[in-house]
């Protein structure tokens, strides 16, 4: 039996091409996923590790937040620290870190990196000294920088906005433009750097000014004397260091950590591609499935005389389990190859879409290789186990009769049954989700798609007569031909539900998603537009805080009539923490539009105003009063004047600026809203952005900019979920080709038979391409239906969050996704119809 299934393999291996395409690109899929994510982990991880070289222990200040205290001020690490560091047994030096966001500009004011990974630091060495040196960061060229005017930056920022010693830069903190003189250029091991960031160094004093930490450190790191160990060092620096201002970790701990972190950043790369490909492989099954079904089914006869000359139903089943380990061997081993090929390509990419990526190896892991050979033929042998057993169930003299060819009416109105109850309990399921909240509804959600897609799945075939007989009015215009289509489509329904399930589950999901983004787009839109009153809103384009100067400057622009900055605090109210929102109390109401429900929006002194929900937990309406516990560990009374309508923009405890600022040691703020005089304008933007000196670190944004940034980034997550899905389109396009091909073979004497009787060769062609077109579409009918009803469904579960929600059908690209599935049928008939009307007329009448 083993010889046996082995040249059926060899006999059928044209028809077996599809299926070892199908999981080859599955397997390729997964298989590139972990060659890609485990090579830019290690590069990371390795390029971090260097990082550390100069740390043997860092200290660091104690956080309450670590302890759960969210209120209370980080401790500093002062000179003295620093001092008792650097003279504890074993240390040979002691460096004071400083660090924060610092973002460089190139010579076209364009940002370097984003802004994301752009950071700025303290170049340590003796105050004033232009020989001073910094183990951490040797210099190329030039010297330490020296005061606020001068600064030190990265040799690889330097190579790639073309900056040399001497040359004026233009930086960025949190507000107004700084322009200081390169004064050094340097090379780091720093794992920003390598991603592609940037780094700027100010002389200690400097930075400690700009980053607000004047007199302070965030870190202290102190490199053992030979013959000390990392441990050791620890030991000693914590028999000196007070408990609850700083805690010490090891450099090798540091790395470790810094390690854990990279893993865990690129779990959640690796896990979301992990999906796509197992969609794509899921897709690929029906494949497999429908390929050995007809495979088994063209060799009845075969199988029968097996069963009769002494073979048992085990052997039968075995034997066609056989040929799909060799599939799926195959498969795997050049899903393999394609998959490393496709995670150096990938990284490759990143490259060239201006991404950097340290340097490092491709590693290919033991685990890489044996999950894509398991893949491959796990999966082949699953899909293949079906048509096997039920091929070694025929009785042999029913197969040699072939009354086993059609399934029996018992066996449909099971089938019909089953399917029906799972689509009954999925759609219920679905609706009872809606009916929940937020987060609470997602897994019954979860649970009631899959029951429905495994109930439209297994009702497909009952699905397929009365959807594609509405076809029928327009396939009459092809004539003879476009009748056959029809027929032919309907012959086999299991086939054709099979074929045509496949293309259904890439275009569900490529449905709901759209619908879904063009919803939570618009409603996003409408709550800006609703709740802002405001002509511009400022920020920073990585989303860090302003600085206070920046509103100021704002506020003198001419033009302008109202600014508010928004800042938030921690404070604890009822032992809970509340986060408070800042703002400018006597110009808030002018600059938002926010629904009251009791009392008034005033916001001044101890009045504040309060969400709904904030009010709601704490049992507060208007004119309540309550007390507050502030950062700085005062206490006072507030009033609440008010209880609004909160969104996702704007919500909690509303106080004014003047009340809050005494209690904060380091304000900033989020954003500030700005309305001017004269509204909106080109002129009034550019008059806003040169006060702030052109900073490309700072968005000036208008409500159009908010809504095209909204939809920009909908677009952006939209497309790349497109190209994932689009392997699963891919695979559904090689079923199609695939069910062509081999019901093309298994009627050979059919289309024989019509030639002779005057169906000419474009008959013929045209027979096979309204069938797979028709196919494709009943495909792409179900996939849209269901995309739309899952996307109604989440929309209704995110709309308990969000008022403003609001279903937004895309017509247009709905439109496009049944061009698609049009243009799938049409493209993957072009070999099995060219073959069809290739068919030697005699030969094809005498086939079996």
């Amino acid at each position: 039996m083993f010889r046996t299934a082995l040249r059926n393999v060899l006999a059928h291996k044209a028809r077996l091409l599809m299926t070892v395409l199908a999981v080859m690109l599955g397997v390729a899929f997964v298989s590139g996923t972990l060659v890609f994510t485990n090579t830019i982990s290690d590069a990371y991880q390795k390029s971090s590790a260097k990082g550390f070289g100069q740390v043997d222990v860092a200290i660091r200040p104690e956080s309450p937040a670590d302890k759960g205290d969210t209120v209370a001020k980080e401790q500093k690490l002062t000179q003295p620290l620093l001092d008792k560091a650097a003279k504890v047994p074993g240390a040979a030096s002691a460096i004071g870190v400083v660090n924060g966001f610092t973002a460089i500009a190139d010579k076209d004011g364009k940002l370097i990196g984003g802004g994301f990974q752009s950071q700025g630091g303290n170049y340590w060495g003796a105050k004033g000294a232009k020989g001073a040196k910094d183990p951490r960061y040797p210099l190329t060229s030039g010297h330490a920088p020296q005061g606020k005017g001068e600064v030190a930056i990265d040799s690889e920022t330097a190579k790639r906005a073309g900056y040399k010693v001497g040359d004026t830069v233009r930086l960025s903190i949190d507000g107004p433009v700084l322009k200081p003189t390169i004064t050094g250029i340097f090379t780091t091991d720093d794992g920003n750097v390598a991603a592609g960031g940037s780094l700027a160094l100010f002389d200690t004093t400097t930075a400690q000014k700009l980053f607000h930490s004047v007199g302070s450190y965030d870190e202290i790191d102190v490199k053992a004397a030979p013959g000390t160990s990392q441990t050791a060092l620890r030991g000693a620096l914590d028999s000196v260091m007070p408990k609850d201002v700083a805690s010490t970790t090891t450099g090798q701990q540091l790395a470790d950590d810094q390690a854990e972190q990279i893993s865990s950043a690129m779990s959640g790369m690796k896990t979301g591609l992990l999906v796509f490909a197992g969609i794509a492989l899921f897709v690929g099954t029906f494949i497999i499935a429908n390929t050995f079904t007809m495979l088994v089914a063209q060799r009845t006869k075969e199988l029968a005389l097996l069963r009769a000359v002494g073979a048992s139903r085990r052997q039968v089943t075995r034997s066609v389990l056989v040929e799909a380990f060799v599939v799926g061997a195959v498969a795997a081993v050049a899903g393999l190859a394609a998959g490393i090929g496709i995670g150096a390509a990938m990284r490759s990419l990143m490259g060239s879409l201006g991404a950097t990526v340290p340097d490092g190896p491709l590693v290919i892991s033991p685990g890489t290789i044996a999950t894509a050979l398991l893949v491959g033929v796990l999966i082949t042998m699953l899909a293949a186990w079906l048509p096997g057993r039920r091929a070694a169930k025929i009785p042999p003299v029913a197969a040699m009769s072939s009354v086993h060819a059609q399934a029996t009416t018992k066996s449909l109105v099971v089938r019909n049954t089953i399917g029906a109850l799972f689509a009954a309990a999925g759609v219920a399921v679905v609706l009872y989700a809606t009916t929940m909240d937020g987060s609470d509804g997602q897994a019954p959600m979860g649970l009631g798609a899959v029951l429905l897609i495994i109930g439209v799945f297994v009702l497909t075939p009952l699905l397929s007569r009365p959807l594609i007989a509405a076809a029928a009015p327009v396939l009459r215009v092809f004539g003879v031909s476009g009748k056959l289509a029809r027929q032919n489509s309907v012959r086999n329904p299991r086939r054709t539900a099979a074929t045509a399930s496949a293309l259904m589950i890439g275009l569900t999901l490529i449905t709901g998603m759209t619908v879904m983004a063009g919803s939570l787009q618009k409603s996003i839109d409408k709550m800006a537009s609703s709740a802002i009153k405001a002509d511009y809103v400022v920020s920073m384009a990585n989303g860090n805080s302003l600085s206070p100067d920046v509103e100021k400057k704002l506020t003198g622009v001419d033009g302008v009539s109202d600014t508010s900055s928004l800042r938030d605090a921690p404070s604890r109210i009822d032992q809970q923490t509340e986060y408070l929102t800042g703002v400018n109390g006597a110009s808030i109401a002018e600059l938002t539009d926010l629904t009251v429900t009791d009392g008034a929006f005033e916001v001044g002194g101890t009045r504040v105003v309060v969400d709904k929900d904030t009010a709601t937990s704490h049992g507060w309406t208007a004119g309540s009063h309550f007390k507050v516990s502030y950062e700085d560990g005062k206490r006072q009374n507030l009033t609440v004047a008010g209880v609004y309508e909160g969104n996702e923009m704007i919500h909690g405890i509303i106080l004014d600026n003047a009340t809050l600022a005494p209690h904060q040691s380091d304000a900033s703020d989020l954003q500030v809203m700005v309305k001017t005089v004269d509204g909106t304008s080109a002129a009034t933007k550019d008059k806003l952005e040169k006060a702030l000196g052109d900073n490309p670190a700072i968005k000036v944004q208008d409500k159009k900019d908010l809504s095209d940034s909204i939809a920009q980034m909908f677009t952006l997550m939209l497309n790349m979920l497109y190209g994932l899905l689009a392997m699963a389109v891919i695979v559904a396009v090689l079923g199609v080709i695939n069910t062509l091909a081999m019901s093309v073979f298994e009627r050979s004497q059919e289309i024989g038979m019509l030639r002779a009787i005057g169906l000419d060769r474009k008959g013929i062609k045209r027979m096979v391409r309204l069938e797979s077109l028709v196919i494709s579409l009943f495909g792409g009918v179900l996939g849209i239906g269901l995309g739309v009803f899952f996307g109604w469904a989440a929309g209704e579960l995110l709309g308990s969050k969000m008022p403003t929600y609001e279903l937004v059908l895309p017509w247009a690209r709905m439109g496009i996704f049944l061009l698609l599935a049009a243009t799938v049928g049409v493209l993957a008939a072009l070999w099995p119809a060219r073959r069809a009307a290739r068919l030697n007329m005699l030969s094809a009448i005498k086939s079996e």
